[in-house]
């Protein structure tokens, strides 16, 4: 059984809901970052990680990928330009929206106070406001971001987006917002939401 590790407060979430959506059974273990329990597991004590038999997998976009190639859900298979496109997908979100939310999370109370730069927050806000309108234009009337078919880069946007409403950034009324709306509504995001408490 796969036994996932992290606090659901996290990009652990992207994992508990792949499990869900996939039909998986898991144990789920609420660790904390940077406790010693995730340190032995990860050596940076960041969450999520994946542990199958004796492996370990680290990170949430590599553990939800592997676990749709896997079991064949949620996915292109590689070597298709659906996959390709899936994948551009994935990157852009994780290099122009997560990078800006973890980045004013950095800025706000992970790092050092005194390597802090509060100020930044606002230029992020900006460009992750940049992004959402970037990527609406890509999705145009789809359903999901790849059409009709839910794909691994919709579990990373959509939990983007809850972190983003936590961390004061703006999702502007739209398409988007919409999306986020239908994703959540989702009966194994529900499922995965309940561990939250």
């Amino acid at each position: 059984m796969y036994k996932v590790l992290g606090m659901t407060a996290t990009r652990t979430f992207r994992v508990l809901w792949m499990m869900e959506e996939l039909g998986l059974e898991y144990q789920h273990l609420d660790l904390q970052p940077g406790s010693d329990d995730m340190k032995a597991v990860n050596p940076t004590g960041k969450v999520p990680a994946l542990v199958e038999g004796d492996d370990v997998v680290l990170d949430s976009t590599a553990i939800i990928q592997y676990l749709a190639d896997k079991h064949g859900g949620l996915t292109y298979p590689a070597g298709t330009i659906e996959r390709a496109q899936q994948d551009s997908f994935t990157q852009f979100i994780l290099d122009e929206i997560d990078a800006a939310l973890w980045s004013a999370a950095r800025n706000t109370f992970v790092l050092p106070k005194e390597k802090r730069v509060p100020q930044i927050k606002e230029t992020l806000k900006w460009e992750f406001t940049r992004s959402l309108k970037i990527l609406e234009g890509r999705i145009g009337d789809n359903e999901f971001l790849m059409g009709d078919k839910i794909t691994v880069p919709d579990i990373i946007l959509t939990q983007c987006g809850g972190w983003a409403r936590v961390a004061g950034f703006d999702i502007p009324d739209g398409k988007l917002r919409d999306y986020f709306k239908r994703m959540i509504a989702r009966p194994a995001y529900k499922r995965a939401d309940v561990l939250r408490g």
